[in-house]
């Protein structure tokens, strides 16, 4: 039987690496209502559409670089074909493939259009026509985990780390990574023997008591024993604050996005390198509320105030139950205090200027926190000369680091005070 090769050609499905393409995917899969700053966050998400999707992928197969320029040639064909229609069906049947790619690998998924499912089921319209409104999607939690490893990676490439041991210190403890001379045992010591030493010192004390190590049996006896010295290990409560009020997606730039991917990557960090810590999150805005890790990425900014000071007890509070070595806070926000929880439970406001009233609350706070031994590191995304003084005022008072940032730096700042400053801690 001949056979007949041909040139395989391959598909531009096959030319796409799916996990960049999320990756440049990532500002509208983590979108904090940017695209409508003045919207009210509960009433739809415009970027959370199929249209909004497809846009993206669009802009990123041509300006994204996810295709070579080889393979664009090929999907629009030449203009002088003048079969302009083809190439554009061309180009929606693999959007459409990579969308269902997306959806069958696990990273976006179809939202449940419950309203419409109702009007079915009660018999009164719900159909799937042009007037039943634009199709949504949601981003899945596996979409989530992937974008943290992926902001991690970059993080840590763009400051010159590969990878992320565990906390270092000064101390030394009888662990398993050797890093010191061995020290004789004690009780209470991991029982990590050194082998050579050990025999050394039964050696020298049958030669000290006059027997022959040619003829007689090496016994090792409890004061021959030699155990390894590791680094100690220390162990760090984490609370992350995110401020969530409307300022943070205001005045033409995108704040709160950048922070969710730090606060991602923080958390995959955490959980892939250092297993004995604990990281829990907190939104403050008129108020303040503890969230899960996981709905980190769906998170989005409202119409909100600043209440700094409700936001560092409830951090507080959480960390008080943590049994750790260190704990700290890692504040990160733009603005000044413009809210103030009353003791009735009332929120009393105002956004006009640094408010005595509530200034000196979250100083009475701040003061807490520092008397349960807790640090405040302050990453501040503005530069008032008001909000300097204030953020400045904070580190002092708790003694903790002040940092004043950019969106583009700010993940570079939080992890690489996270790995390098508990050198300092424990002494």
């Amino acid at each position: 039987m001949k056979y007949r090769y041909t040139k395989y050609t391959g598909d531009l499905l096959d030319q796409i690496d799916l996990e960049d393409l999320v990756s440049k995917l990532s500002d509208l899969l983590l979108s904090s209502g940017f695209s409508n700053p003045w919207g009210d966050p509960s009433s739809g998400d415009e970027d959370r559409t199929m249209q909004a999707l497809h846009d993206a992928i669009l802009e990123a197969l041509f300006s994204g670089g996810v295709l070579s320029e080889e393979a664009v040639q090929e999907l629009l064909g030449e203009p002088a074909d003048g079969d302009q229609e083809k190439a554009r069906q061309q180009l929606e049947d693999l959007i459409q493939q990579i969308i269902d790619k997306m959806m069958e690998q696990g990273f976006v998924t179809p939202s449940p259009d419950l309203e419409r499912e109702r009007e079915q089921r009660q018999g009164t319209g719900g159909g799937y026509g042009e007037d039943a409104g634009p199709v949504k999607f949601e981003v899945t939690d596996k979409a989530l985990d992937f974008l943290g490893y992926r902001a991690l990676r970059d993080l840590l490439g763009s400051i010159g780390r590969s990878s992320a041991g565990r906390h270092d210190t000064r101390h030394l403890s009888t662990g398993v990574e050797t890093i010191a001379a061995p020290k004789p045992y004690e009780f209470g010591d991991t029982l990590n023997l050194d082998p050579s030493s050990t025999i050394l010192n039964a050696v020298q004390r049958l030669h000290g008591e006059g027997k022959s190590t040619q003829t007689a049996t090496i016994d090792v006896d409890y004061p021959d024993l030699m155990v390894a010295q590791s680094e100690y290990q220390s162990s760090c409560a984490t609370v992350i604050m995110l401020d969530c009020s409307h300022s943070m997606i205001l005045y033409g730039e995108d704040r709160f996005t950048p922070a969710k991917r730090v606060a991602l990557a923080l958390s995959h960090l955490i959980r892939t390198q250092y297993p004995g810590d604990s990281l829990q999150a907190v939104l403050f805005h008129d108020s303040a509320e503890e969230i899960p890790l996981k709905q980190l990425g769906r998170v989005r900014v409202g119409p909100y105030y600043t209440n700094t000071r409700e936001g560092l007890r409830l951090a507080r509070r959480l960390l008080e139950r943590q049994k750790k070595d260190m704990r700290q806070i890692v504040m990160i926000t733009d603005g000044k205090p413009s809210a103030l929880t009353r003791p009735d439970g009332q929120i009393y406001k105002n956004a006009f200027g640094l408010d005595p009233f509530i200034v000196s609350e979250t100083f009475a706070e701040v003061s807490a926190c520092q008397k349960a031994g807790i640090m405040i590191n302050t990453f501040m995304l503005a530069r008032d000369p008001d909000l300097v003084a204030f953020v400045r005022r904070v580190a002092a008072i708790c003694r903790g680091k002040a940092y004043f940032t950019t969106p583009y730096t700010l993940g570079q700042y939080v992890l690489m005070d996270y790995m390098d400053r508990k050198t300092k801690t424990i002494h």
